[in-house]
C-alpha cells in the first residue's frame, strides 16, 4: 500500500522540526523542500525528512498534506505561486506568526484545498536546520485557526499530528484574536527587547547585567528581515499594544520623577498581584482556552 505524503516546504528551525518530528507519524512519508544545497546536505545528514526535494512543486499533486514553513511573505507567494497545484482535498497549514494576512492570501485556493492557519508557538534564538530537533514543540501551544470550510476530518487530523509532535495543548481561535494575542504576549516582547538594546550602554554593561537583563533581551537577536515582515503585517495591532505600553510606562515615569511613592506602591503591587494570579492559575492547571 503506497503512503501518503507530507510535504514541508522550507526546513529551517521549525519546518526542519516538524519534519523531524512527524517521521513516523501513521502511515505518512515526509517529504522535506528546501532551497540551497547546504541546507539539503544538513537535512541530509541529520535525517530531517524520509526524502528531500529541491522542487516542492512536483511533489503537490501527491502530497495530501502540505506544511508551509517559509516566512510570511514566502508563504504567500507560494500559495499564489501554486494555487492550481494542490492535490484536491489536500489539507494545507502554515506556521507563520500571523494569521490574519495568510489566511487572506489563502482565498486565492480553489475549492477542494482545505488551509488551516497554524501557529506552533515553539522556537529559539537562533534559526536553520542546524537548530532543529524533533522534540522542539514538546509541553507547547499549538494555534490553530480554521477557515470558514475547514473540515472535521482535517481538524482531526491536526488533533493527531500536534499530539504525535508532543505538543501541550491545541488551542484553537479565529485570526483577528489570534493576532490580538500575539501583538501582545509575542510581538511587543520583541519589541521590548531590540528596545532595550538600542540602549548606548549596552556594551558597558558588561558585569553589570542580571538574570532578569538576560531573560528581558534575550529574543533581540532576532532576524531583521522576518520580524519587520511580522511587525507590518499585523501592525494595527502592534501598534495598539505598543502604544498602551508607552501610556503605562508614561505613568510609571511620573510617579518615579514626582516621587509618589503611595501611587508607585500601588501600581506596582497592582501588577504584581495580577502575575501571581496568572502563575497560581496556570500551576493549578486552569483550562481557560477553548480547544476543538
Amino acid at each position: 500500500m503506497e503512503k501518503k505524503r507530507i510535504l514541508a516546504v522550507g526546513l529551517g528551525l521549525i519546518g526542519g522540526s516538524l519534519a523531524m518530528a512527524l517521521q513516523g507519524f501513521e502511515d505518512y512519508e515526509v517529504v522535506g523542500a528546501v532551497r540551497s544545497q547546504a541546507t539539503y546536505d544538513k537535512a541530509e545528514a541529520m535525517g530531517a525528512a524520509d526524502r528531500l526535494t529541491f522542487d516542492p512543486a512536483s511533489e503537490l499533486p501527491g502530497a495530501d498534506v502540505v506544511i508551509l514553513c517559509q516566512d510570511p511573505a514566502g508563504i504567500i507567494a507560494f500559495l499564489q505561486e501554486h494555487r492550481d497545484r494542490f492535490k484536491p482535498g489536500c489539507l494545507i497549514w502554515d506556521v507563520c506568526g500571523v494569521k490574519t494576512a495568510v489566511m487572506e492570501a489563502a482565498r486565492c485556493l480553489p475549492d477542494g484545498a482545505d488551509f488551516i492557519g497554524c501557529h506552533p508557538m515553539a522556537g529559539k534564538e537562533v534559526s536553520g536546520i542546524d537548530n532543529a530537533e524533533a522534540g522542539l514543540f514538546r509541553n507547547t501551544h499549538f494555534i490553530v485557526t480554521p477557515g470558514p470550510n475547514a473540515t472535521r476530518e482535517h481538524l482531526d487530523l491536526l488533533r493527531r499530528m500536534a499530539d504525535w509532535c508532543q505538543f501541550g495543548d491545541v488551542i484553537e481561535t479565529t485570526p483577528e484574536r489570534h493576532d490580538q494575542m500575539i501583538a501582545y504576549t509575542s510581538q511587543m516582547m520583541h519589541v521590548i527587547a531590540v528596545s532595550v538594546c538600542d540602549n548606548e550602554e549596552l556594551f558597558s554593561c558588561v558585569g553589570f547585567e542580571g538574570g532578569s537583563f538576560r531573560d528581558c533581551t534575550r529574543v533581540a537577536a532576532l532576524d531583521p528581515a522576518m520580524w519587520t515582515q511580522l511587525f507590518t503585517l499585523n501592525a494595527p495591532a502592534l501598534s495598539q499594544v505598543v502604544g498602551a505600553l508607552e501610556e503605562r510606562i508614561h505613568q510609571y515615569r511620573v510617579a518615579i520623577e514626582n516621587n509618589d511613592r503611595e501611587g508607585l506602591n500601588a501600581m506596582l503591587a497592582h501588577a504584581s498581584d495580577r502575575k501571581k494570579q496568572i502563575n497560581l492559575e496556570r500551576a493549578r492547571g486552569d483550562d481557560v482556552h477553548p480547544k476543538f
